[in-house]
């Protein structure tokens, strides 16, 4: 387990350190690395609506949404259908966010992963293969909602 955790995090460091460095002026992040942040941002989203966390849950797709446009804005070079293919699955996940059913979001959820792999293989990158993660790296994040005080 504490295995986990260290791997965990060096790959995080590895994934995130080429963003915090630049962000000068004129800078574009690598497409590699906006894709790296979203997958972090899918395992986190997958916790969090697991443990019915919906705010957390809302806010990792949003930022999801965010890091999409940002790629599709910043890479004219990607079809915008390929890119467009996971618009139906985050709406669906953001409606499950809205009226908080497990179900609908776990669907919505298999349906994004999907997307990404179909856009991976239109783009000629199908050798990256995203799943559903069964364990998080992230072991220093509660995933749990807070208790309302």
């Amino acid at each position: 387990m504490k295995y986990l955790a260290v791997v965990g995090a060096l790959f995080i460091t590895v994934i995130l350190a080429p963003l915090a460095v630049a962000q000068g002026e004129g800078y574009v992040p690598n497409l590699g690395d906006i894709m790296g942040t979203i997958q972090l941002r899918h395992i986190k989203l997958c916790f969090a609506g697991k443990l019915r966390n919906w705010e957390l849950a809302a806010y990792e797709l949003a930022q999801i949404k965010s890091s999409l446009e940002d790629a599709a804005t910043l890479y004219s070079g990607i079809p915008v259908t390929d890119v467009t293919i996971v618009a139906e699955p985050v709406q669906l996940i953001g409606a499950a966010i809205e009226v908080k059913d497990s179900m609908k979001f776990a669907k919505g959820f298999s349906e994004l992963t999907a997307a990404c792999n179909a856009c991976h293989q239109a783009i000629g990158r199908g050798f990256i293969v995203i799943q559903v993660p069964t364990a998080s790296p992230f072991s220093d994040q509660s995933f749990s909602p807070r208790a309302k005080k």
